[in-house]
């Protein structure tokens, strides 16, 4: 019963991790794991949809942000085309200075012939006009012009003291088709700048022109722009070039950035939005969070619920009940798990069969202890007549003794009558002890020497005595060789130590670990070796080996004699507690 309960024990006081509220709660969040798998699915579809429909927003955004820049490219190019040679007939120059100064956001106007000369311009081209105009045979629009494209846009090249432009050229042909030259117009850089006012555009977000170099004709922030790998811009034109749109990601300006844009006049000019990219709590991730966090809402209430009836309705009974079996494994039954009564039936269950076990543990107990009580009633009955019979035994030796006139005879039924008493002496031990089972060595031995020294103090000198003892409960096999070795010993003093003159007896008992020691001193004159083979001294060896000890005479310090047995320390199985008979048996010294 003992060593179940500590099982038992050992087994309630496991780790936390191994408890049923561990082992339920992984299991629930396992068979729950799909819903967040679920949510994490659907977020990454999410993320992907709206980064799409972004990169989207983005390209249209970048179309609109430009769409005063190719309204004005569109209306150079109507204007261009309404002046053509034949239209603009006599005063040439008068007419395209007075256009440039009715219309904004043309710098210039001139008529370049088939061979790349001037023969037109407004007043402000004529009076200052660039090398780049004067001599348009090998500048690269003119070649393609030329070569049969209908309009090109370039930037113009930097000219000292003239602001940054861009060329408008449109192709002139003879009524057969031949190359005649060009028609040019020269827009200011600062009139295509780009609008970043649309509210679809996330914020901090910058607008620019760019050539088909991928070169920043204008822009609402340059730095924006400033990219770590230049090539970047020129790929983004090859690709804009080829598809009429694409979009990018690069550092730029310290930052992270996206890039979309879109052609914007022919394969000249492109639009170019830059955009700070979104991290993953900014305007593009923000939607998708609650499609992850619903799941994850929705998984949190799932395990919080399950796991709070699971408490309700399982741990927590389990919990009282495994209270009620630890008071059980401390021996006491009287509590009963009545509270089980609301619990669930196959709680109910368990609960009445504790019951019915601590119901049956507590009528066998009851049962065991009657049963003790009457042994132990018998067994002191017992030795109760077993001391009466010994001392009527020691009685008739006494009267023997008395009847005896050979001095040997009667000192050798003295010595029968002290062993006698000695054995009786047990028995009273016992039976006035508060167990049966075993006697503390102390009092026993001091009694008996007493007893000892008491029997013959009216027959000769006076002798003194002192005991010094450790305390050792022992059962009784094994007090009584120890009480008979103890008689021999203190006999043997009396006859050859104190005959005829007294003296002063000291016993001494000792407990040293794994082995005792059993002194017998007197003050007498010493031994001789007639009593070191005598009949005690022989006893006195046979009673040492009961015990497995040995025994050895030597002299004492200032005269007299030491008798001593050492001998191993004899251990006795008491129960912790006498009434509890469920408790496991231990060894006590």
């Amino acid at each position: 019963m003992v060593r179940l309960g500590r099982a038992f024990g050992r087994g309630l006081s496991q780790p936390k991790f191994q408890g049923i509220r561990f082992r339920l709660g992984v299991a629930l969040a396992l068979a729950l794991l799909p819903i967040l798998l679920l949510g994490a699915f659907q977020a990454q579809q999410q993320f992907r949809d709206q980064d799409i429909e972004r990169r989207q927003d983005l390209q249209l955004a970048a179309e609109r942000t430009a769409a005063s820049a190719k309204a004005r490219l569109d209306t150079t190019s109507v204007l261009l085309q309404a002046l053509r040679p034949e239209a603009l007939e006599l005063f040439c120059q008068p007419r395209l200075t007075a256009l440039v100064t009715r219309l904004d956001g043309l710098d210039g106007l001139a008529r370049v012939t088939a061979t790349g000369h001037t023969t037109c311009a407004s007043q402000a081209l004529a009076a200052n006009t660039p090398p780049w105009l004067a001599d348009a045979r090998s500048t690269p629009w003119f070649q393609r012009l030329r070569a049969g494209e209908s309009t090109v846009l370039a930037r113009a090249p930097a000219v000292p003291g003239q602001e940054p432009g861009l060329i408008v050229a449109l192709r002139l042909e003879r009524p057969l088709g031949a190359f005649d030259g060009a028609m040019i117009a020269i827009i200011p850089l600062t009139a295509l700048q780009p609008d970043v006012d649309d509210p679809a555009l996330p914020e901090g977000s910058e607008a620019a022109l760019t050539d088909a170099q991928g070169r920043i004709l204008t822009a609402t922030d340059p730095d924006a722009f400033v990219l770590e790998g230049r090539t970047q811009l020129a790929g983004w034109v090859d690709r804009a070039r080829t598809d009429g749109s694409s979009i990018f990601e690069a550092d730029s300006d310290g930052r992270h950035r996206v890039f979309a844009g879109a052609a914007l006049a022919g394969r000249d000019v492109y639009a170019l939005i830059s955009a700070p990219a979104p991290g993953l709590l900014s305007w593009a991730r923000l939607n998708p969070v609650n499609l992850l966090l619903m799941p994850l809402a929705a998984w949190l209430a799932a395990f919080l619920s399950v796991m709070l009836f699971s408490e309700r309705i399982v741990v927590r009974w389990l919990d009282y009940l495994e209270r009620v079996a630890a008071i059980y494994a401390r021996g006491r039954f009287s509590v009963r798990p009545v509270q089980a009564v609301n619990a669930p039936s196959e709680i109910r269950v368990l609960a009445k069969t504790l019951d019915e076990l601590a119901e049956n543990i507590t009528t066998r107990d009851a049962a065991l202890l009657a049963s003790v009580e009457e042994k132990d009633a018998l067994m002191r009955e017992i030795h109760h007549r077993v001391k009466n019979n010994l001392q009527i035994i020691s009685s008739l030796l006494s009267m023997q003794q008395r009847a005896l006139t050979d001095e040997p005879a009667k000192a050798a039924v003295g010595d029968t009558r002290q062993r006698i008493a000695a054995l009786a002496l047990i028995y009273r031990t016992l039976y006035q002890s508060d167990d049966l089972r075993y006697a503390d060595a102390r009092i026993f031995l001091t009694e008996l020497v007493g007893q000892l020294i008491a029997s013959e103090s009216g027959r000769g000198h006076l002798v003194t005595s002192s005991v010094e003892a450790d305390s050792l409960v022992v059962d009784p096999d094994k007090l009584a060789p120890l009480a008979l070795w103890l008689v021999e010993a203190v006999t043997n003093a009396q006859k050859h130590a104190f005959a005829g003159r007294g003296g002063d007896l000291k016993v001494r008992f000792r407990v040293q670990g794994e082995q005792s020691l059993l002194e017998v001193q007197d003050n007498g004159p010493g031994v001789d070796e007639t009593v070191r083979a005598g009949v005690g001294r022989t006893l006195m060896g046979a009673f040492a080996k009961q015990l497995r000890g040995t025994v050895e005479m030597v002299p004492a310090e200032g005269g007299g004699t030491i008798a001593r047995m050492t001998f191993a320390t004899p251990e006795a199985v008491i129960p912790t507690d006498a009434a509890d008979l469920g408790t496991q048996p231990q060894p006590r010294r």
